[in-house]
């Protein structure tokens, strides 16, 4: 089953695809924020041409796993995109997901002024790796 992720942020919008089955996460791209109801219809369109049969939308929870401002966010958007499409979206906790993504970058060997960019397509790689093996390790053997 291909899944696709989606980092929310401000300014962009972090996207990456597993391969078919369901086990690899990479790193897809970005979509510049526009509006709510413009980047849900984008993501359900990309959803849609690469074939995916769920969509996973990042949450940021605090310290006491509460939903905050960001996280409330994040819920808008995947109520959203569930309004233009029909497949499944499911949130996820992405905590962490963006200092993750930072220090793949550093192990990998990305030079400092490569790191500075923009990490949101690695931050949703992170979070549809996290939510994939979850999964896999849930199911029978």
């Amino acid at each position: 089953m291909r899944i696709l992720a989606v980092d929310p942020g401000d300014k962009r919008i972090g996207i990456a695809i597993s391969d078919p089955g369901g086990v690899i996460a990479n790193p897809w791209g970005v979509i510049h924020h526009v509006s709510r109801v413009i980047d849900a219809a984008s993501i359900a369109t990309l959803a849609l041409s690469e074939g995916v049969q769920l969509i996973v939308v990042g949450q940021a929870l605090d310290d006491n796993n509460e939903v905050g401002p960001a996280g409330r966010k994040a819920e808008r958007l995947a109520q959203a995109i569930r309004e233009q499409c029909s497949m499944p979206v499911v949130l996820w906790d992405e905590s962490g997901s963006t200092q993750q993504a930072r220090q793949a970058g550093i192990i990998l060997d990305v030079r400092r002024s490569h790191r500075r960019g923009h990490l949101d397509h690695l931050a949703a790689t992170v979070i549809l790796q996290s939510y994939l093996d979850a999964q896999n390790s849930s199911a029978p053997a």
